[in-house]
């Protein structure tokens, strides 16, 4: 609205403010106004089209000349051009050819895509371009020669007949009037129609056939089906009854006398006219012999007909057909129709159902839907007509607009059953279209649906279908489905084809699946792939013999690949997706070896041979579960055992080709990759660690000592000799030591083999710290092993070792060690065993072993809680704060403030408020007066890191103005003289 000025009062406008509604009636009239002229831009533009399509209609005689001669081709007319425009462009768009589709456009601006009414007046939208298609091959052209044939007369009738119908002109298409073209298309259009009613008439004469069976000998008639109006009168009944011993009557219904105003009359006058003269050639004899076998299928049989006790009454039957006229009965409509007739056969009930269901199914509650499943599926399974058993699968996908899981797997039990009834040459011709046509749908459980029946129906396809049509269905909907759970059907479906593929030449695309699904970004298809779709791949790369030589290398290539690329930054992603791959396939390599060792020939199970506890494996059984389901059973798979583990502890490897390629060849690659690996990667050992112990644990405690861990120890080369040499032992300080010492020692449980893994910690801290290397390797494997409670007491007695270790290197190493322990040990242990260590070690004569305590005592101060431990822990920092002994040791405040930093926003309230900030304001008044400048820069900078933590922290009034400023202003002075850029 308009606003009104605030200068004079007279501008204001009243008016929109009435009830009188004028203001609305004018938008209305304007609104009015414009769809008229819209609409006279219309007309005009129609007008023109239709202007241009009389200016380039085909002249008749030029029709005529294309049709005598076929191989001149008629010019595509503006409407036809306009109309195939639209449906190319649909087709485009629906198959996803986006691109094409707007060129097409361009190219045809005249044209709008989105409305078919564009194409022109009055014309109906014909089907999409891949239902022409289909639908192509099933038009089948009448021949031009037709027979005359009369049904229902004499052979006199048929003689007067013939000069009549002699003189029927024919009509041919000339260019002397359009009107008798069109005249003769409308004719061809009526006899269509006629012959579809001659074929129901038929139908029903054949129905009525063994109704009346029983009256033959009779002159009584009944008829069960009648179209009647409501109560009309007897006489308007008219009846033409047979002679043929009543075994036909034809009741001519009396609706089209009702339409002509004859319903009035309401009393009950016999007015029914019998005609007799129907010979014995009545309709139903005329009808030819071919037609009536044709539908002698479908008639009811019969020997269905019962027998009805006759009336004792001399009444006409015609009086019995008027009074029978009166009961409100409907045979003239589908259903009426349907229910009057009574199916006696199986193809007749199959016909029934394929007619029925198409009205019954939208009529059913969507949460019952499935309880017609069973009637659709027999019917599309016995129905002899084609298009009515695409018709009802095309029902039974989409029977449900989002069907649930129950649901959907209701279908696909459907589905399986129709498979193995029909066999696979219906399976590819009748269910598989219906796949493909929703691949694209846009409910996600309708495409869920899809990727489960390509899985479900793999068994019954036939194989190229399998390999080429299936395979690459499952392929678009894995790279451009965006549904987490579809793309998880997709891989186990996908696993499933694996399993009953035998192409060859579809390896590589195999591959090429697998490594897509291992990077996809959701965890549930990824869980899927190493559930499903790999264990089947692996099974089809072992039977091609490709498992040892080109799937496990190709994947330790990438992974070397990777350690190469990403020395400045490493893809632990791409690492985790292809170790994990490699982990996924131990069992395959196992059940490998198995199947070739020398003994594999004998391990067949046969009476003879002693039953065996089979729950009772040589070693935990966790791992080889899968493995007992590619060998076949864990029977078989406990015999193998027990050669296997015989021929290694007695015999070796000799004559055993893939255990030697595991030992020889990916044995020592896999570790000369653990060595390339940054042991600072938490991640990166972890991965390594759980693929060597699944490893070891799958192939068994004889293969690990006798092959794996000599390997390892002759990398490690861990010898009394080289502790006090640093030469050679670089690879100490690499991530092979946390990945032997947790994936490799950790493996069996037993006490030698914890005896072994302590001592091998043991030998690690004693020779990195006597040759002064990085701790980086030793610290890993505490943080990996310290994940587990159940190696908790072991590292304890590790680290007890280096406490009372004679070399001081060794104590300061055990000392730092104790600050990775506490964070994740019970408080009994910290109290009982990590304390008492640490309260030793602070007294040590060497003052670098006390000082390597100090972190360990602050991470104690920040995760334990218990008040009696957390006091004697301040009270060590105390004296290492207040003795004088330590009052010129820089290294010792320069460890302090760090760990405040470190610990303090975290610690204890009372602790950090009533120790930690007035200890720091202690340390930088001390630090003002430093005379070293070097000494007070470095005090300075741990403290500008400490104060900066702290100063997240709640700090109250008298703290504030006590301690913090104070200490700040102190440290500002330091900074000022020493680093500016700090001040600020």
């Amino acid at each position: 609205d308009r606003a009104g000025s605030i200068s004079t009062l007279d501008s204001l406008d009243f008016a929109r403010y009435s009830d009188d509604g004028n203001r609305e009636t004018d938008e209305r009239v304007a609104v009015l106004e414009f769809e008229l002229r819209k609409a006279k831009e219309t007309i005009q533009a129609l007008r023109a089209n239709l202007t241009q399509a009389a200016e380039n209609e085909v002249p008749l005689q030029e029709r005529k000349n294309y049709k005598s001669s076929p191989e001149i081709q008629e010019p595509i007319r503006p409407l036809e051009k306009r109309a195939l425009n639209f449906l190319v462009n649909e087709f485009l768009l629906k198959n996803s050819y986006k691109l094409t589709s707007i060129t097409f456009s361009d190219e045809n601006h005249d044209q709008d895509f989105e409305l078919w009414d564009d194409v022109g007046l009055n014309i109906p939208k014909p089907p999409d371009l891949l239902q022409l298609y289909r639908d192509f091959g099933n038009h089948h052209v009448t021949a031009r020669d037709v027979v005359d044939v009369s049904v229902g007369v004499d052979d006199d009738e048929l003689e007067a007949a013939t000069p009549i119908l002699g003189n029927i002109p024919v009509f041919e298409t000339t260019p002397q009037s359009i009107e008798q073209c069109l005249l003769v298309q409308k004719l061809e259009d009526q006899i269509s129609v006629l012959n579809s009613e001659k074929w129901s008439l038929m139908e029903q004469i054949q129905r009525l056939e063994s109704e009346v069976d029983f009256l033959k000998n009779e002159n009584f008639a009944v008829s069960t089906v009648y179209g009647v109006a409501p109560h009309p009168s007897l006489k308007q009944v008219p009846l033409t009854v047979s002679e043929d011993n009543g075994r036909y009557l034809d009741i001519k219904s009396s609706e089209n006398d009702n339409k002509h105003g004859n319903t009035e009359e309401k009393s009950l006058s016999l007015s029914a006219e019998v005609d007799s003269r129907t010979s014995k050639d009545d309709t139903l004899n005329s009808v030819s012999r071919k037609e009536t076998e044709k539908l002698s299928s479908c008639a009811p049989s019969t020997k269905a007909a019962g027998h009805f006790d006759k009336p004792n009454r001399k009444l006409s039957p015609a009086f019995h057909q008027a009074l029978l006229s009166f009961c409100r009965m409907s045979a003239d409509s589908r259903l009426g129709s349907e229910v009057s007739r009574i199916a006696d056969s199986e193809k007749s009930v199959m016909l029934m159902l394929g007619r029925c269901l198409p009205h019954i199914v939208p009529n059913v509650l969507l949460a019952k839907r499935e309880e017609l499943i069973p009637l659709i599926l027999c019917t599309a399974c016995l129905h002899p007509e084609p298009k009515e058993r695409d018709q009802l699968l095309h029902i039974l996908f989409n029977l449900i607009k989002r069907p649930d899981d129950e649901q959907r797997q209701m279908i696909l039990t459907g589905c399986v059953a129709f498979a193995r009834h029909v066999g696979p040459t219906r399976v590819e011709a009748e269910l598989l279209p219906q796949c493909w046509e929703q691949i694209n749908h846009k409910y996600p459980e309708r495409r869920l649906l899809v990727a489960e029946s390509c899985g479900a129906l793999a068994p019954y396809l036939p194989k190229e279908i399998r390999s080429s049509l299936v395979l690459s269905m499952l392929q678009q909907m894995l790279m451009e489905d965006k549904a987490d759970l579809v793309r998880e059907a997709v891989i186990k479906s996908l696993g499933i084809i694996m399993g009953y593929i035998d192409d060859p030449d579809k390896y590589q695309q195999g591959f090429e699946l697998l490594l897509l699904a291992l990077g996809d970004p959701s965890e549930r298809v990824v869980s899927a792939t190493h559930q499903v779709f790999l264990p089947a791949y692996a099974a089809w790369t072992t039977e091609l013999g490709n498992l040892q030589f080109h799937l496990i290398p190709t994947l330790l290539n990438k992974i070397e690949k990777l350690l190469r690329e990403g020395e400045h930054g490493l893809d632990e992603h791409k690492l985790h997706m292809y170790l994990s791959a490699l982990q996924s396939l131990i069992p395959s390599l196992f059940a490998l070896v198995l199947q070739n060792a020398p003994f594999a020939s004998k391990a067949k199970l046969q009476g003879e041979v002693p039953q065996i506890e089979v729950t009772r494996f040589p070693r935990p059984a966790s791992p080889l579960q899968d493995v007992a389901i590619i060998i076949g059973s864990r029977e078989q798979l406990a015999v193998l055992l027990q050669l296997y583990d015989y021929q290694l502890e007695h015999e070796g490897t000799t004559g055993w080709e893939t255990l030697l390629w595991v030992v020889n060849q990916l044995l020592p690659q896999l570790i000369e990759i653990v060595g390339k690996i940054n042991v600072a990667s938490t991640a990166c050992v972890h991965e390594f660690s759980r693929f060597f112990w699944r490893l070891c644990r799958t192939f068994g405690k004889i293969f690990t000592n006798t092959k794996v861990k000599p390997q390892f120890q002759e990398i490690l080369r861990l010898s009394e000799e080289n502790i006090d040499s640093t030469a050679g032992n670089g690879v100490l300080t690499k991530a092979t030591v946390p990945i032997y010492a947790t994936g490799v020692l950790t493996c069996y449980i037993q006490e030698e083999d914890r005896k072994l893994l302590v001592g091998f910690l043991e030998d690690v801290m004693t020779m990195l710290s006597l040759s002064h290397a990085p701790l980086d390797s030793l610290k890993a494997s505490f943080v990996e092993l310290g994940a587990n409670p159940a190696y908790h007491e072991l590292l304890l007695t590790v680290l007890w070792y280096g406490v009372v270790h004679t070399s001081a290197l060794v104590r300061c190493t055990a000392a730092r060690m104790f600050e990775l322990l506490v964070k994740g040990v019970h408080e009994t242990l910290v109290a009982q065993r990590v304390v008492p260590a640490l309260i030793t070690l602070s007294s040590d004569p060497e003052i670098s072993v006390r000082i390597a305590t100090i972190p360990a005592f602050g991470t104690i101060m920040e995760t334990v809680t218990q008040r009696e431990l957390l006091e004697r822990v301040k009270m060590q920092l105390a004296s290492f704060l207040e003795d004088p002994q330590y009052q010129d040791q820089h290294s010792l405040h320069t460890e302090i403030i760090k760990t405040f930093g470190r610990v303090g926003p975290n610690a204890d309230p009372r602790f950090r408020d009533e120790f930690v900030i007035p200890h720091l304001h202690k340390l930088a008044l001390v630090n003002n007066q430093q005379s070293v400048d070097s000494k007070r820069l470095d005090i300075a900078t741990h403290l500008f890191e400490a104060y900066s933590a702290l100063s997240c922290c709640f700090i109250s009034e008298d703290l504030m103005v006590n301690h913090f400023l104070p200490g700040l202003k102190c440290l500002r002075n330091d900074m000022e003289h020493l680093s500016p850029e700090h001040e600020v």
